[in-house]
């Protein structure tokens, strides 16, 4: 049963499909695999049916495509070299990063929130404390009227 929203959004896929880009970009980033050969797979290997695959695709394609640029606006908020950072909680960086800056029509509360929760399920124990840290600075700085007018609520 979906639970679309009035818009058409479904949140559950949504979340599906940010944990499988999640695995995606964390296979991309250890494989150094061509991206359109690592979306393949997990078309072919993962039940991408419950998840947005456009969304999935979106995420996965815009984090290759702006590499440079999401790790440079990310090395602001971190305490090390983006290489350093663990392989898993590098991907939601990224992953987050690409929504914070080129998805605003995804609420910054949620990528944070679906960011640490992923992290809880893939990464390391103390993982998403970390990821929150930089997120929410990230957010503050790059969605500042949008996390501003969330405070004033």
């Amino acid at each position: 049963m979906k639970h679309s929203r009035p818009d058409g959004i479904d949140p559950h896929a949504r979340s599906r499909a940010r944990r499988r880009a999640l695995q995606a970009v964390y296979a991309w980033q250890l494989s150094n695999t061509a991206i359109n050969k690592v979306i393949d797979q997990f078309r072919n290997e993962q039940d991408m049916e419950v998840a947005d695959l456009e969304y999935f695709e979106d995420l996965v394609r815009g984090v290759e495509h702006n590499l440079g640029s999401l790790d440079a606006a990310l090395s602001e908020f971190l305490d090390r070299d983006i290489a350093q950072v663990d392989p898993i909680e590098r991907a939601v960086l990224r992953i987050a990063a690409y929504e914070l800056r080129h998805r605003v029509d995804v609420p910054y509360r949620v990528v944070i929130n679906e960011a640490i929760e992923t992290t809880k399920r893939f990464g390391s124990e103390h993982g998403h404390t970390f990821v929150n840290g930089v997120l929410d600075h990230a957010a503050a700085a790059w969605r500042a009227a949008e996390a501003q007018a969330s405070r004033r609520s």
